[in-house]
């Protein structure tokens, strides 16, 4: 087995899309309209054919209270590798992107959680 997809629940599908191309950097996979919401993915632009993350529209009752209590936590909803955590933290941040906890080194990883302005901490870590 190998994962294929994941999903990050969103607040506003439209801009996720946009912190999350326009800012973090990945590229749109699928754009398919499912109504109301859409079937709306994205990948790393360095392997666009690889694992996707649907940024999964928030509107069931249950899941907004389940992502604003992680988010209240402090618990990201996910994480994403970076290969020099100290340039990303700087790229993000001039580009506005609100960090909870800097670049801070954890056991063989380094660290970092921003909020993603969609309604989640999301974690960046480095391997050293």
């Amino acid at each position: 087995m190998k994962v294929l997809l994941t999903s990050v629940m969103v607040q506003d599908q439209e801009k996720a899309l946009r912190f999350y191309t326009g800012v973090l950097g990945f590229v749109k996979t699928k754009d398919v309209s499912m109504g109301e919401y859409r079937w709306l993915t994205v990948a790393g632009s360095d392997d666009p054919g690889g694992v996707e993350i649907l940024l999964e529209p928030v509107a069931f009752p249950p899941a907004r209270t389940y992502q604003q209590e992680l988010f209240k936590a402090g618990i990201p909803a996910a994480v994403f590798h970076v290969r020099d955590i100290e340039k990303e933290y700087q790229r993000l941040t001039e580009a506005g992107v609100a960090f909870s906890v800097k670049p801070t080194p954890a056991g063989p990883t380094k660290r970092a959680v921003f909020n993603d302005t969609c309604g989640n901490n999301i974690q960046i870590l480095q391997i050293v």
